[in-house]
This record gives structure tokens, sequence and C-alpha cells, in this order.
């Protein structure tokens, strides 16, 4: 285990997916993270940490469900988020874990084992949550998997359908610099949010969002925000908004694709050259087959952006060095796969695909590696081994598995079995966070019979699970942060010793698989250390094939960071198939850009066909109740998802104690409502409790809350403020099958009096050994 804080000559780091900080101890604690000498625009989200570090919801020792200790596993799954826990040592809590495993990989096979555990976990490349998880199970028969992620899952599975792969793409998004020498219209479908930013997967040294828009408002750059959002463009940019009804970006892009047509202002070259099946798109523009032309007056309707707005706004972009950005947001909403494939049919007519500063972004501070001008370096991770087991699920189909084991799903051309989930094992992650629909997931997760969860606090995870291991955070493990999103690679230094029994993942797996007869395999016989070493001179060799020189281990230990050098040249999306389409082919089946694709409209989805198109959201036609208001539930600007929830940052955004929720003052005049009340939201999924913002900064007829309170159940109601307890659970198609949580109708009322404040941020009812 990492208990020995190692002395080093310098400031101690770390690393965090909203930055690069120095810390402060004193006698043993964190007191402090300073913000990285090299940020010019730090995050505050890292000081969340210090109060709640070792404060009274961190978990200090193995706690297993008294309901399942005395019944064993199956019992009494309903009280899951409600239960006493007890506390029990690390080999007693080895030995119950050791033991349910055998019991259901022998009764029922690997494959009744889930562990998608879904999360971000937290940086560093060794001591990655999921990693250890997936290669730990993998050395004892495999586990059912999942696929894709809840911030763009439709995308992940439409666009290799028409671009020939998403990720590619996504990592050479057409850098800030470029677009600040080359770009004179900048639209963004969904904005620019600087907020979202903040963050980037694997650690980050600088952020660089806010910069980027700076220098491209200054170099002269007209920016247009598309969203129901005011605020997400920053003010500074000066941009023009246009503010949409939510769920219909793809109407709207429609509308502008026919008024490019209709006006003769696309680019018939670039379409014949670098795409493949514009016809039937175009024939479905004119209304061939429907008799319903797609036109600005018809997406007006529908959108609720004026058609002189809308044809306006193509000419504009037909005229100019155009540049679309679309937000990865506009992907979980019904029928989600639609946004990005019409984004991309748009950007095609225009014909600015390839060329610098313009053409096409996939969600520009979506993460702070977004336009980031950075080499993409294959660093090396922590071996996972082979998953014998071949079952999975999109990764937001977890209800959907639970409530129906041996039930047929489609996915992407195949038709496939759910299967009976026995055991859960989440590592890094908070189901409660990401999916949708808590109240529905709460009943079916109350099915599998034992539920294991790696956590360091007294989330609603933790509440909801029958065995927790206490795992350390990133401040008292020693690890390295290596990532391809960005240029600083850096030392994490541990800090103090773990608080209470808390161990690393490795170090619980580590345990377990000694108890199961595996050590050897897991570990290989290294060390943490010996392992960071083995993967940083791998990814040293990596690096070096790049002409990137990384230092070597002592030497970067003893600097703490090393910033690698930007590419000589600015990145340029889609820049080779540009310049040579025959050298450079697209991996699709005609080698181009698939504007309708042979063989999405072969698998004979009713609700995803060949092309481009508006298909209603269910929520829509659903709407028996007529809740008048969409919800946006967007990203908080306060701490990533729900990591931190508990803490300072995060509180310190409350509204008397509650989730703020923006709303619109002709909306809340007309309900009697007024900004700081508590107010009550909520449809036929359930309801939450929050504090109301009132501003005209937001569409009417939408309100917006936050994701990432702490999920408190109070029956179908949520007193913390989550809004997932009122999303929706349905797959955005049989294509993808993504999550679709901005297709979300409810209605607001004032809370009731005396609507009780949430008790999720004091530990539960835990009986330790006397």
């Amino acid at each position: 285990m990492d208990v020995i804080v190692k002395r080093i000559d310098r400031d101690r780091l770390t690393s965090t997916h909203w930055g690069t900080y120095r810390v402060q101890v004193d006698d043993g604690r964190v007191t402090g993270l300073q913000p990285f000498e090299q940020d010019s625009d730090p995050s505050p989200i890292g000081q969340g940490i210090v109060d709640v570090l070792d404060g009274p919801t961190r978990i200090t020792a193995p706690m297993v469900r008294k309901s399942w200790l005395e019944g064993g596993p199956g019992t009494a799954g309903h009280l899951r988020g409600g239960d006493s826990f007890v506390q029990v040592s690390w080999d007693e809590a080895d030995r119950l874990v050791a033991s349910e495993l055998k019991r259901v990989t022998e009764t029922h096979g690997n494959q009744a084992i889930y562990a998608g555990s879904y999360g971000w976990a937290s940086a560093g490349r060794f001591h990655h949550a999921q990693g250890q998880l997936k290669r730990f199970l993998n050395c004892i028969g495999g586990f059912t998997s999942s696929k894709n992620t809840y911030s763009f899952a439709a995308a992940e599975v439409v666009v290799p359908h028409v671009l020939g792969d998403f990720r590619g793409p996504l990592d050479s998004t057409t850098s800030w610099q470029s677009i600040a020498k080359h770009c004179e219209l900048f639209v963004a479908f969904g904005g620019v949010p600087l907020k979202n930013g903040q963050i980037s997967q694997g650690g980050l040294g600088a952020h660089v969002q806010k910069a980027g828009v700076t220098a491209a408002a200054e170099a002269g750059v007209q920016f247009v925000n598309i969203s129901p959002l005011k605020a997400d463009m920053a003010a500074f940019a000066q941009a023009q908004w246009i503010a949409p009804r939510p769920s219909t970006d793809t109407a709207l892009m429609l509308g502008l694709a026919y008024t490019l047509l209709e006006e003769n202002l696309h680019d018939k070259a670039f379409l014949a050259k670098y795409t493949a099946g514009f016809k039937p798109f175009a024939a479905y523009l004119c209304g061939d087959a429907d008799d319903i032309p797609k036109t600005a007056d018809w997406a007006a309707d529908i959108c609720a952006v004026p058609a002189d707005d809308i044809r306006k706004l193509a000419r504009r972009m037909a005229s100019q060095r155009t540049m679309l950005s679309v937000s990865w947001s506009l992907t979980r909403q019904d029928h989600g796969e639609q946004p990005f494939w019409a984004a991309i049919a748009l950007a095609s007519m225009l014909g600015q695909i390839g060329l610098p500063g313009t053409g096409l972004g996939f969600g520009y501070s979506a993460m702070n590696n977004i336009g980031l001008q950075r080499r993409n370096i294959d660093y090396a991770s922590l071996p996972q081994g082979r998953n014998p087991v071949p079952d999975f699920i999109p990764v937001a189909r977890v209800t959907d598995m639970l409530e129906n084991p041996g039930g047929r799903f489609d996915y992407d051309g195949q038709s496939l079995i759910y299967p009976d989930i026995r055991l859960v094992w989440w590592a890094g992650g908070n189901p409660f966070h990401h999916h949708q629909d808590l109240n529905r997931m709460r009943k079916a997760w109350a099915r599998p019979e034992t539920i294991i969860a790696n956590e360091w606090c007294w989330n609603s995870l933790a509440r909801h699970a029958d065995i927790v291991l206490p795992c350390t955070t990133p401040l008292e493990r020693s690890d390295i942060a290596l990532t391809p999103k960005d240029p600083f690679q850096v030392v994490m230094d541990q800090a103090i010793d773990p608080v209470g029994d808390a161990k690393s993942d490795h170090d619980i797996f580590r345990g377990i698989a000694s108890e199961m007869g595996v050590e050897a395999a897991f570990t290989e016989g290294r060390s943490p250390e010996e392992w960071q070493r083995r993967l940083y001179d791998i990814s040293r060799q990596s690096a070096a094939g790049e002409g990137v020189g990384l230092p070597d281990w002592d030497s970067f230990q003893r600097e703490g960071f090393f910033r690698v050098p930007a590419p000589e040249y600015d990145t340029i999306m889609l820049e080779d198939f540009r310049n040579d389409p025959g050298a450079h082919p697209l991996k699709t089946p005609s080698g181009k850009i698939e504007i309708f694709s042979e063989t999405i409209a072969g698998f004979g989805y009713d609700d995803c066909p060949g092309h481009p198109a508006w298909l209603e959201p269910f929520e829509w036609l659903g709407n028996t109740r007529a809740y008048a208001l969409h919800m946006i539930s967007n990203q908080p600007r306060d701490k990533l998802h729900s990591q931190l929830d508990h803490g300072a940052v995060s509180q310190s955004g409350r509204i008397a104690r509650r989730e703020p929720c923006l709303m619109h003052s002709a909306d809340a005049k007309s309900r009697g409502l007024t900004a700081g009340q508590v107010v009550r939201i909520f449809n036929d999924r359930g309801s939450c409790i929050a504090g109301l913002q009132i501003s005209d900064d937001i569409m009417p007829g939408v309100i917006q809350i936050a994701t990432g309170a702490w999920f408190d159940p109070d029956g179908e109601s949520c007193s913390n403020g989550n809004p997932n307890v009122l999303t929706p659970d349905k797959g955005t198609s049989r294509l993808a099958q993504g999550p679709i949580a901005h297709s979300c109708l409810v209605e607001i009322v004032a809370a009731p009096e005396g609507a009780g404040v949430s008790q999720i941020y004091s530990p539960p009812d835990v009986i330790r050994p006397s």
C-alpha cells in the first residue's frame, strides 16, 4: 500500500480532470490547492476537495449493508439506499467479495457480472479505477461490459457510418489558432460553454478555451450562439443569440440546408468530389416522398426561430468562411444521432470541410482539449487483458438490462440479448448521477443479488451498495498523469497518508486477487511504482516515435512536469482527406462523407433512416399531461458531474441550500413564483426540489438545472435537486441507444411549506465494532 509519503525536494503536485495544482500540507492534512503556475485560467473546482477529504462523509473502512450481511446475497434489495451498514475488516471484506464472485461465476457464469462501471474516476495513468477493475475481473474469467459514453453515445455510433470514424476527427478538431487566423463566422449549435471547458479527461495543465474564444473574437470572428441559454457563449464574444426550442436543432439545420439548396448556395463541386448520397438527401429536403419541403418556414414552426432569421443565417454561412460547431449535448436528446449527421450534411453543402479555420467541429469547449493545439501521442495504459465474455450493453441501457434479463434489444445493426445480471460492480463512477429516470432505475437496482462499490465518500452509489470498499483519492497515492489530450504530463505526488483504512483501487483488487489465487496474474509481480515506471518507459518510446523526447524517469520525478511541444502546423480536421481523397479516403464504404448511408438504411430502423431527418421527440407525442416547460439538465460549473458535490465550492452556489433552477421572468410571473423561492419541479416520472433563479437569459418555456446533485430519494422525489429523477430513460434510436436527457418536459410550482432539506451530506447509520 502507498502509506508512506516520500520526501521530495519541490512543492508537491497533483493533476485532476479540472487542472493541475500545487498541494499545501500542514501537519499531515491537505489545507489548500494552489493553481499551477503554467495555468492562466485555473478552475476553482479543485478547492472543493479540501474540506471533505477527511470530513464526515469520508468512508474510512470496509462496509457491508446490514441486511445483506445478515441474510446473504439477494436479501432486501429494496432497502438499498436506506439500510444501515456494518464496518468490517479488510480480511473479512476480501473473503466476502471473493466468496460471492466464486458463487456467482460457478452458478451463473461470468456474464452474470456487470462491470461496465461508467464514470470519469480520477486522473492518473496507473490508478485508474475502471482499468484496475476490468484487469482484475479478466483474471477470473471476465464480465459483461458496456459500450460508448453518456457524453455522446449517439455520435459514437452514427458518425463512423458517415465519416468512417468519430474519435479520430474528434481528437483532430481544428485548433483555435487556425480559427483565429482563417474563420469569419463561427456558428455554434449548443454554444461554446466555457464552464464545460474547465475539464479534460486524464488531467490538464493549462486551460485554453477562454483564450481561444478571446483570440478569435479579437481577430474579428463573428459568433452565433444557437442555444436556449444565452450563457452558452461568453458575453465578451458578442455573439448573436438564436434560441431554438430544445430538441429541434435538426429541424433548424434542415431549414438552413433547404435554403442553401433552394437559393443555389450549396457547393456542388465539393458534394460531387467528397460526398456520397446527396441526391436522396436533397429529395428529402424538397419533400419528394412526404410532400413536406423542409423550408425555413417549416423549420420555424418547429424550432420557434423566425424563418427570415433562418434564411439570413444560411446566406451568411454561404458567403463567409464558416465553422460549424455542434455541442455534445445535442446527442443527448431523442433521435440524438440526427443533429450530428445533419450538421455534417450542412457543412458538406457549404464545402469548407478540411480548410483552415472552417468546416466542422465536434463540441468546442465541451472539454479543454477540443481545439487545443497538441500532439496525439499514444501513451501506455495499464493492460486490462482479454475479456472472454462477449456480452455487452449500450452504456445507457442499464435499467433495461436489469429489468429485462433475456430480453432482446437492437444496436447498430445487431439484435442482442440482455444478460441475467446477478452482481454489479462499480468503481470510479456514479450511476445515480449519469443515468436517467432514477426512480425507475432505483427499483431495477434492487434486483441484483449483490452490488459492490469502490468509493471514497458516502455518495448515492455507496449508499445503494451491499459491499463498500473504501478507496483513496489521488492525494493519497502516487501516480503519473500521462494523457494524449493535453501537452502537460505531470507527476502526481502522494501528499498525505490514506485516510483511515482506505486503500488504492490496485491494492483493493490485489487483496481480493490473493484470496482467489490470481494475485500473480493481476500484479505480474510488480509494485505500483514499478508499473508506473514501465508505463512511462513504454510511453517514452511511443513519444520518441512522434519526435518528442520525454525526460527519463528520475528527471521527470525531480522536475514534476513536462510540456510536450506543440505541433509545427495548425491542426485542421479532415485536412488530408480534403487535399487528396484518393490517397486518404475515409473508412466508409464509399471512402467519402456519406450523407446517405446504405448501411444504416439497410438496418430498416423506423427511428433512424438512411439520411439526416426530422423525427419528433417521443416526449412531445406522449405529453398528455401538457407539461409546458422544456428542462435542460446541463453540466455544472462548480464540479465534474457529481464529483465533489459535497465540497465547499459546489455548496457555495446553492439557493436556500438547494440546487439552483433558472427560469425566464415571464414563466415565473405567470406561475406566481419569485427569485430565491424553493420550488418543486415535476412530471409523471417524479419530482425534485430546487431554489429558483430568474433571468431573461434563458428562452421562455425552458428551465435549466445542472446535473450533479447527489441523489437523495424521498418517495418519488429527490429532496436534493437531482434533475435525472425527471429525465426519460429511452434510447436515442435502435441504432445507438444513447441517453436522451435533454428531451424532457416538466412543470414547476412552489414547494410545499416545510419542504425538507436533504440529509445526503451526512453519513448513513454505521454499526462499528465495539
